[in-house]
């Protein structure tokens, strides 16, 4: 199969020994959207700037199209990258910034004003064409910085956190657009952020990363339900995680493990010593589903957000959890700190994993 953009192998290892990135490997079809995700320094936008071009490989081969781009310089490869900061040029015209890349190009003067005039149409950004950039708001100029980069008709388009910058109402409005123009587009994005949010509500798979490593590459819903490994389950979201040794037993396909607050079953593979309940698998009170785990405590803390209700809850060992479920449940039990409570967990909601 023919994939828009194939990593094998490839690292980044910087003369004095640093390994920023180790051995990814990735595959991504035409019009993917893939998120890169996690910490600051775990490797993401070094990954991105070796796909772009900016940075050499040290090991490893990068194809576009079946075609090994590896040593190909930035400019002739079929990428386009917006940053953080946007870079656009203030000295120029909004109309000059977007044209900046067919210039380069040395696409012929009919031919440039065409494609602009179409993607300044597609951006809402005509009438703003004969302004500078740096006359504009945030969100004008994010969208002159897509505009730019997708004006050249890239095969991938690469963003290294382009909405860092914009506060939270105009980043949730710009996070809708972009998914819906790069659906529109059909270009595959490849997208890095350190938000959550942004990864999992807009991307198709998201790839985890920490320390330079891959830990996961999943679907959305999958990376969240399922973690694969530790610093998935602490990354992501917020999670229980309760260690144990593998034990016999398990029904309906679940595998089984002993932990100091009994057994406790769930989706793993042999072997695991690890569980990872999500703080929403948490019932309160009990619905006697089949092989239904049962955490006993008392309640430390209650806090009402709209229309979600978070609980803390001390274990008897002195550990505290934290449980989330609707407002109406919570409420229902009048729950008040030093309050009993006694937590529900639906075995197929808990996944086993290895330490």
């Amino acid at each position: 199969m023919l994939y828009d953009l194939e990593l094998k192998s490839v690292g980044k290892t910087y003369p004095d020994g640093t390994v920023a990135v180790s051995d990814f490997d990735l595959k991504v079809e035409k019009g993917e959207f893939v998120a890169f995700l996690g910490p600051s320094g775990c490797g993401k936008s070094t990954t991105l700037r070796m796909i772009a071009g900016f940075e050499e490989i040290t090991n490893g081969e990068i194809f576009i199209m079946g075609q090994n781009i590896s040593h190909t310089p930035p400019e002739k490869r079929p990428t386009s990258m917006i940053f953080q900061n946007y870079a656009l040029f203030p000295h120029m015209t909004v109309r000059q910034n977007i044209a900046f890349g067919l210039d380069i190009k040395g696409v012929p003067k009919s031919e440039k004003d065409r494609k602009v005039d179409r993607i300044l149409d597609m951006f809402d950004l005509t009438e703003f064409a004969d302004r500078k950039a740096d006359k504009l708001s945030g969100g004008q100029r994010q969208r002159i910085a897509l505009a730019r980069g997708l004006v050249v008709e890239p095969e991938i388009l690469l963003l290294d956190e382009p909405l860092g910058a914009l506060d939270a109402n105009l980043r949730r409005i710009i996070q809708n657009e972009l998914k819906l123009l790069q659906r529109d587009l059909g270009i595959t994005f490849v997208f890095v952020t350190h938000a959550q949010s942004e990864a999992l509500g807009l991307s198709d798979r998201v790839v985890v990363m920490s320390n330079g490593v891959v830990e996961q590459i999943s679907a959305p819903k999958e990376l969240y339900t399922r973690p694969a490994t530790p610093f998935v389950a602490e990354f992501i979201g917020s999670n229980t995680i309760i260690e144990g040794k593998p034990a016999q037993g398990g029904d309906q396909g679940l595998r089984l493990i002993e932990t100091p607050y009994g057994p406790i079953s769930g989706v793993g593979a042999a072997g695991a010593n690890l569980a990872v309940i999500p703080a929403e698998a948490f019932n309160l009170g009990l619905r006697n589903t089949p092989g239904e785990i049962r955490l006993e405590g008392t309640v430390t803390a209650k806090q009402l957000v709209g229309s979600i209700g978070y609980l803390r809850v001390k274990l008897s060992d002195g550990r505290e959890i934290d449980a989330e479920t609707h407002v109406g449940a919570l409420e229902a039990h009048s729950y008040s700190p030093g309050s009993p409570v006694t937590l529900g967990i639906d075995p197929t909601s808990v996944t086993l994993i290895h330490n």
